[in-house]
């Protein structure tokens, strides 16, 4: 009975991570959605404005037919939130990857896994894996939580954002504003170069190259688009400033919101800042509780 009990828990864990990474792969959160009608409402730009519109348009029929937001269907990124008394097994992280696999199969996810060693995958020869599931998931990144579950976030990276990314040191001069110049800049130049704008950027600062992505990456875990910071305000205003526009074609809206999330910092001259600058479509987010 036992084990029959096990095997049910494990389906379905399966089922509800496949169902939570169609959803991420598919659909825009509520509040997303409402920032994309408050900055239509204001763009006066008519070429912005239906880049705007056809994003949220575009938006509605994937939800609608539970199909890709975008082709780059994107890598899976995960974030598990684990209670106090709250107990992850080696059992259950098999039923994540598995629900990831039968996920990215049902999407479908586009098959762009490179198979063959380590040096095949660097230099593409190994051939694409014509599995949608052969896209391998990126490391789980754990942390606690206050209620006592455990919640898993799926989110979808896409390769544009990735490629327009910057993790970096800078040296801050016992000064914010340093560090928030920095990141100005760093994202104008990574949205002007994107394309697939308006952006939601996400930064995180941290004190090494790991910390500063893996704040980024809970930014955008923890992120509204109803409430910003003043920091996150400041850089959404002065990036949006630069009138870059959706797609390149001027405008109010560069960027919708900025997710920023600062870790802990040491006595130290330098900040390792991590910017992404992501596209229109991301961040591709749902979650689900799994116990």
């Amino acid at each position: 009975m036992g084990g029959a009990f096990m095997n049910k828990n494990y389906e379905k864990i399966v089922s509800l991570v496949c169902d939570t990474l169609v959803e991420a792969g598919s659909t825009f959160r509520e509040d997303k959605k409402k920032a994309y009608k408050r900055v239509i409402a204001s763009e006066d730009n008519e070429r912005a404005k239906w880049v705007l519109e056809t994003v949220l348009a575009n938006a509605e029929a994937a939800e609608k037919n539970h199909s890709p937001l975008c082709d780059d269907t994107g890598i899976p990124h995960m974030v598990l939130e684990v209670g106090q008394d709250a107990a992850v097994t080696g059992r259950m992280l098999d039923a994540i990857r598995e629900g990831i696999a039968e996920g990215l199969r049902r999407l479908p996810g586009r098959p762009m896994g490179i198979m063959g060693d380590d040096s095949h995958r660097i230099d593409q020869s190994g051939g694409l894996n014509p599995d949608s599931a052969g896209v391998e998931p990126a490391p789980i990144l754990i942390r606690r939580c206050q209620d006592n579950v455990i919640r898993l976030h799926i989110l979808m990276f896409g390769g544009g954002p990735a490629i327009r990314a910057k993790t970096y040191r800078v040296f801050h001069k016992h000064n914010t504003q340093v560090v928030l110049d920095e990141i100005v800049n760093w994202a104008t130049e990574g949205v002007t170069q994107l394309g697939c704008s308006p952006c939601t950027l996400a930064v995180g600062v941290g004190r090494s190259h790991f910390e500063a992505t893996s704040m980024m990456l809970q930014a955008q875990v923890d992120g509204r688009y109803d409430f910003q910071s003043e920091m996150e305000q400041e850089i959404t205003r002065r990036v949006n400033e630069a009138n870059i526009g959706p797609l390149g074609l001027h405008g109010k809206t560069s960027v919708i919101a900025t997710f920023m999330k600062v870790g802990p910092q040491r006595a130290s001259g330098v900040r390792i800042v991590c910017v992404r600058p992501t596209c229109c479509f991301e961040p591709r987010i749902a979650s689900v509780e799994l116990e």
